[in-house]
């Protein structure tokens, strides 16, 4: 292997957790502050962040990344990683799997790796997270997305407050107002900046945060997608605190509106979940990232891409004999991974690299993600330390954000959650 000696430089100021994991990697996997700054030094660009839930989908991504040298988030949702996973990739194996492949294949830009949609919806889940978080980043997390979405917004804010010293200053932090629910309960301004006026007087500074704009998770059956005027005006509210956008459920949306909404908002991380998982099984895709039926209503197989038609024949079977409608076949990765990886190279390579089509062509024609790698190494060697800081001060008084001042401030917050359910994946 070859490496530019700003590279070797870099990689000593990997986060201290990846540096005892990976003593002599050549992977530079850093915290997900350093992805932001990338994106917001080359100026409206978003990075994706690509939902490991596969294998391929990993290898895909970083193929992707490297060939246009952008700096790229690989991430699992506590859904699909977590405890109750429905994938094989989770929250304590996945950068173990990123820097196995980075070594493997010599990938050379800056990859974070980040545990998204980390729900909070009880004081139980508070408790359980304060042992199960630092576990994470103990196996490799440098990056996370605190989301108390659920609660109501003073229990929202307390939530993400309790659990922060519980995650490492250094690390990447995204957290999220509103769930991600489509067109129901979206987020108002008001909302967004009781949240992040809250986390600022304690001292709290989010790289992100989610909102709810429209958007929903999964297979996307509604053309409404992403509100981008309503996301610019809360990411104009927000741009005293420096807070960047966190860009859920990109699935259902055109590359003509993901745009749109990077060159109007403060986005700089978009979460491709089902989108990659579809791609890398071999199914048809069109430019909004959804899979296409046919006449019959079934998914659309593309002969000699991605898995085998035997496979996938296998697939389709189970997925019927439980019941599962065609949002439910992500539920398929558990089960099937080691069949996936049983499968002949040749078949594994072209799941792959169907991946790492997809994938370039987001980074570079819609997300100008393109040539963001060497932005991230120079931010980290101007830093000299793994550690970025925040990007904000403190501006708000802490006096003024007491839990009794944030119960009696949130009762002035109007708007509408929309309907109740699980909108964590």
């Amino acid at each position: 292997m070859s490496y530019s000696g700003d590279f070797e430089n870099a990689l000593q100021f990997r986060p201290p957790n990846i540096r005892e994991l990976f003593p002599n990697s050549k992977a530079l996997i850093v915290s997900g502050k350093l992805i932001d700054r990338a994106m917001r030094a080359k100026g409206k660009a978003i990075a994706i962040a690509a939902n490991g839930r596969n294998y391929f989908v990993i290898r895909g991504a970083l193929l992707a990344a490297q060939k246009a040298q952008a700096a790229i988030i690989i991430e699992i949702a506590k859904s699909e990683g977590g405890q109750k996973a429905y994938c094989a990739v989770n929250f304590w194996n996945i950068a173990r799997i990123v820097d196995a492949l980075c070594n493997e294949m010599s990938i050379t830009v800056p990859v974070a790796i980040h545990a998204d949609h980390y729900g909070i919806k009880s004081d139980g889940d508070l408790t359980a997270a304060k042992i199960e978080v630092p576990t994470m980043f103990e196996a490799g997390m440098t990056s996370i997305a605190v989301d108390a979405s659920f609660l109501p917004d003073a229990k929202n804010l307390l939530a993400n407050i309790a659990i922060n010293p519980f995650i490492p200053g250094w690390a990447g932090l995204e957290t999220e107002v509103g769930e991600i629910k489509g067109k129901e309960g979206l987020s108002t301004v008001e909302e967004a900046k009781f949240l992040i006026q809250g986390l600022n007087a304690h001292e709290i500074y989010p790289d992100w945060i989610a909102l709810n704009n429209g958007t929903t998770h999964g297979i996307e059956a509604s053309d409404a997608g992403i509100q981008v005027g309503l996301t610019a005006d809360i990411h104009h509210a927000l741009a005293p605190y420096k807070i960047s956008g966190a860009q859920h459920g990109t699935s259902g949306n055109s590359s003509e509106r993901l745009r749109e909404i990077r060159d109007r908002t403060a986005t700089t991380k978009a979460n491709v979940a089902t989108a990659l998982q579809m791609v890398s099984w071999g199914l048809e895709v069109n430019d909004y990232g959804n899979a296409q039926l046919d006449a019959g209503g079934s998914f659309i197989k593309r002969r000699g891409e991605g898995v085998t038609e035997e496979l996938w024949d296998e697939m389709v079977t189970y997925a019927e004999s439980k019941g599962w409608k065609k949002g439910d076949y992500k539920n398929l990765n558990l089960p099937f991974e080691n069949k996936l990886l049983a499968q002949p190279a040749g078949v594994r390579s072209r799941m792959t690299h169907r991946v790492e089509d997809f994938a370039y062509k987001m980074m570079t024609s819609v997300f100008n993600a393109a040539d963001t790698a060497h932005l991230a190494i120079q931010t980290l060697l101007e830093a000299g330390s793994h550690d970025l800081g925040p990007k904000a001060d403190r501006m708000e008084d802490p006096g003024e954000w007491s839990e009794t001042r944030i119960v009696e401030r949130a009762k002035g917050l109007s708007g509408d959650k929309g309907p109740r359910g699980n909108f964590e994946d």
